[in-house]
């Protein structure tokens, strides 16, 4: 059985404390061990295969797609993500947002789209993520909204819930606002953010550590790698960000 998207022993034993035990029904066949659970659930989000098309090599996809709905109401994947990123570099921090398309399979979920972060951009139906990460390119918060929604608006507050005293933010022109700019002077954080070309006097901001902002645009390439995230196919948007944080502990064990 091929090994190349599965979670690795030295991996594994990082995070296995974290997930609960197996439940141990009385009578019928014992519960099926988390680690090959995960590897399931990262064979889905690598191939982007509907739960239903799961190898046989697998469980069930019944049981693989009820544990990974029951990890994620428990919110054990942010309990996870919370542990492996305890580390972070934050001298300085990154933040953008990407596009993903939404496959017509993920459209019409109850609540209406505004409600499962889908909206409609110039390429058609839509959710944007913006993420924040740290100096070496390491996710540390994320969120989602519909495709037309401004980065900037919700980089602001993405970015007001964070302690940036002295921290270098490093961001394109896009976020170049007056909201931004007052906020991070407030925080004595240090903007490394071109201004937009209207600005009669276009701000002062180092051009060489502004280089390292592509580590941001390297972890929406690394996570697009996983086709469950460069098209959405979930109708919930509780179930991309699931895998969104699955793929972001991933990204934190390499």
């Amino acid at each position: 059985m091929s090994t190349r998207y599965e979670i690795q022993d030295q991996q594994w034993r990082q995070i296995q404390d974290l997930f609960p035990p197996e439940r141990k029904p009385q009578g019928g066949r014992p519960a099926v061990d988390n680690r090959i659970m995960l590897n399931a659930m990262l064979w889905v989000a690598r191939s982007g295969a509907p739960w239903r098309d799961m190898p046989e090599i697998f469980p069930n996809w019944k049981s693989v797609y009820t544990r990974f709905r029951r990890w994620q109401k428990a919110g054990i994947w942010d309990e996870v993500l919370k542990h492996v990123s305890l580390d972070s570099d934050e001298e300085s921090v990154m933040i953008d947002a990407t596009i993903v398309r939404v496959h017509q399979h993920g459209s019409g979920a109850k609540g209406g789209k505004s409600k499962q972060a889908i909206g409609r951009s110039r390429g058609g139906l839509s959710t944007k993520i913006h993420a924040v990460v740290d100096a070496l390119g390491n996710p540390l918060r994320f969120e989602l909204t519909g495709g037309e929604a401004h980065d900037s608006v919700h980089g602001y507050k993405m970015l007001k819930a964070m302690k940036l005293t002295m921290k270098q933010v490093l961001a394109d022109r896009a976020y170049d606002t007056n909201a931004i700019r007052a906020f991070l002077e407030e925080q004595r954080a240090i903007p490394v953010i071109p201004g937009k070309k209207n600005r009669r006097v276009p701000p002062k901001y180092d051009r060489d550590i502004y280089k390292e902002r592509h580590l941001v645009e390297c972890f929406f390439n690394k996570v697009k790698n996983y086709r469950r995230l460069a098209t959405r196919y979930d109708k919930l948007a509780c179930t991309f960000k699931a895998f969104l944080t699955l793929a972001s502990i991933v990204v934190w064990l390499a």
